[in-house]
């Protein structure tokens, strides 16, 4: 039956093709007596050995995108299913109990697991533990005979359909076969939206409900310029969706035209459009788009792709495949912004009631101890690499100067011993902060007198100023960021890095949002950095608009407008 939705539109793009459910699956089962044992070592084998298989293939996959250290893990995980000691354990605990191989599996799993996280002295074993647990569920999937979902092992095109998409179940995500995702949850500025983006799969987030409705294998059409999703589409309805992937397709070969031209407006003023990227193999994407610049390098991903701390020789080699990728053009690189909704399996965090408003990003950068190692190590890694491009520096989530000297000390303290150990370093390198908290915005002004640069952060910015969780769906309305209240936040910012002289940036999703664009434009912000997917269609837009109509147009809305609408009114008005 056909069954139309609607979500957010978060990431653009038409597509059509099979569901594929990225949900857990029930993994209960009860516990039976046997009297044919050796049947259920047969199956246990059975699901040992398919196991083996599916991770073995994962790996195979991991490698190709990670790299081979990363994807080690699954060689640990290999290893545990390998593991006589626990195998034998489980087969005896067949034959001596007369259970089901289900049974079996999960009395010696819980044994060991319960043995290893008692350990509080050896982290290794801890890791074991880990490792344990996730090979239990799929071995477990295996004698159920239901499937656990494996991104890596999808072999033919599909929509992937999840409650949402955690960075690590995106990062496994082949192009080539997945073709756009649909989520219950999550908007366009959530990390779901963020990765689709880099990705260039379209994206429909926020449909609520999407995983109770659909079927795994069932047809499934998704629009991620609308935001509509029809389950079973007729065959008029998908070939209308097919028809608006060609007309976007046509779009983009229209934009691409314009590849290597210089962002320049109507009158002749230049903008500078740079893009987002989360890993080095992202340049290409940024190149392929004509981007002016990398806007914002998220380093975290570097962090939560690894299953330790990536070591100062492993960062620096990412940092400088970017920096050469880009040929000299100008790298922004936000230094480690984890916490929040961002955690790393190795780090331990703490429990927080808001940890978005907790213990993340620089506050863990300025803790003594294993936060400022974390720092140091990254600060003398890019260092190193600034010699290899044009290289920017910013520090996310700083509220006070103080926090903005302390972080710039540190980096000159790195950055003397490395010279004084002859270790190139090159000059000129810009230190910034990223401005998402409004305490930073309101005092831009003094900010400015000692920064080389803002990069205004909007999707934090508009969260933080309107007391609104930006994933929370019951007050999305309150992600405004056409309202007068942000605008002039912004201007300030903007105003006062020109007032010394500096120059102001926009990393967040406002900066490739088509109706802000021209708001932003009359404000004067300098530098706007999106997804490398929207480059094109905003440089396309600018063309077409006269920077001096912009400025008009932002005056009206900063001193006149009272409402959003108000602001979206003017905009059409100017834009027509």
């Amino acid at each position: 039956m056909t069954t139309m939705l609607k979500g957010i539109a978060a990431s653009s793009g038409v597509a059509v093709a099979k569901a594929y459910l990225l949900v857990q699956p029930d993994l209960s089962f009860e516990t039976k007596t046997v009297e044919d044992s050796e049947s259920e070592k047969a199956r246990l084998d059975a699901a040992l050995a398919a196991s083996i298989d599916e991770l073995s293939l994962i790996k195979s996959k991991a490698v190709a995108s990670l790299g081979e250290e990363a994807a080690s893990v699954f060689d640990a995980h290999m290893m545990v299913l390998s593991d006589p000691e626990m195998t034998g354990q489980i087969k005896t605990v067949i034959d001596d109990k007369k259970v089901n191989a289900e049974s079996a599996l999960k009395e010696v799993t819980d044994m060991f697991i319960s043995i290893f996280e008692g350990m509080d002295d050896n982290k290794y074993m801890q890791e074991r533990a880990a490792d344990i647990k996730d090979v239990t569920k799929r071995v477990m999937a295996n004698l159920l005979g239901v499937k656990l979902p494996s991104p890596a092992l999808i072999n033919e095109e599909v929509i992937i359909v999840a409650d949402d998409l955690t960075p690590s179940e995106t990062a496994q995500l082949d192009k080539k076969f997945v073709k756009a995702f649909v989520t219950n949850v999550g908007g366009k500025t959530s990390h779901s939206a963020i990765m689709a983006n880099t990705l260039e799969i379209p994206a429909v987030l926020g449909t609520k409900n999407i995983t109770t409705l659909v079927k795994d294998g069932q047809m499934l059409a998704a629009n991620g310029l609308t935001g509509d999703v029809i389950i079973e589409p007729t065959e008029e309805q998908a070939a209308s969706f097919v028809e608006a992937g060609k007309v976007y397709a046509a779009k983009k070969a229209e934009w691409a035209a314009l590849k290597d031209a210089k962002t320049l407006t109507a009158d002749g003023k230049h903008f500078e459009l740079a893009a987002n990227i989360g890993a080095p193999k992202d340049v290409e994407g940024v190149n392929a788009n004509g981007a002016e610049a990398v806007g914002l390098y998220r380093t975290e991903f570097l962090y939560m792709e690894s299953d330790h701390f990536p070591t100062e020789d492993e960062q620096y080699a990412a940092y400088k495949a970017v920096l050469e990728g880009m040929n000299g053009k100008p790298v922004v690189v936000r230094t480690m912004d984890i916490g929040g909704d961002k955690t790393l399996p190795y780090f331990d965090l703490p429990e927080e009631m808001n940890p978005f408003l907790g213990w993340r990003a620089l506050r863990i950068s300025l803790t003594q101890g294993a936060g400022e190692e974390m720092f140091r190590t990254q600060l003398r890694a890019l260092l190193r690499a600034s010699v290899h491009g044009r290289l920017r520096i910013m520090f996310p989530m700083v509220a006070l100067v103080t926090e903005f000297r302390a972080a710039k000390a540190i980096y000159e303290e790195e950055k003397a011993k490395l010279i004084a150990d002859g270790v190139a370093v090159a000059d000129g390198i810009e230190v910034g902060i990223m401005i998402e908290i409004p305490a930073a915005a309101v005092l831009a002004d003094q900010f400015a007198k000692e920064v080389d640069f803002f990069s205004i952060g909007t999707n934090d910015l508009i969260q933080y100023s309107m007391a609104s969780d930006r994933m929370n769906e019951r007050v999305s309305y309150l992600y405004q960021p056409y309202n007068p209240s942000l605008l002039r936040l912004i201007n300030h910012v903007v105003k006062s890095a020109h007032a010394e002289g500096k120059w102001a940036g926009m990393c967040g999703a406002m900066a490739g949002d088509q109706k802000a664009v021209p708001l932003l434009m009359g404000i004067g912000l300098d530098e706007f950095s999106m997804s490398a997917t929207s480059v094109l269609e905003t440089r396309s837009l600018m063309k077409r608009l006269d920077s001096t109509k912009m400025e008009e147009l932002a005056d009206k809305a900063l001193t006149q407008a009272a409402t959003m609408e108000e602001v979206l009114a003017l905009v059409d008005d100017y834009t027509k």
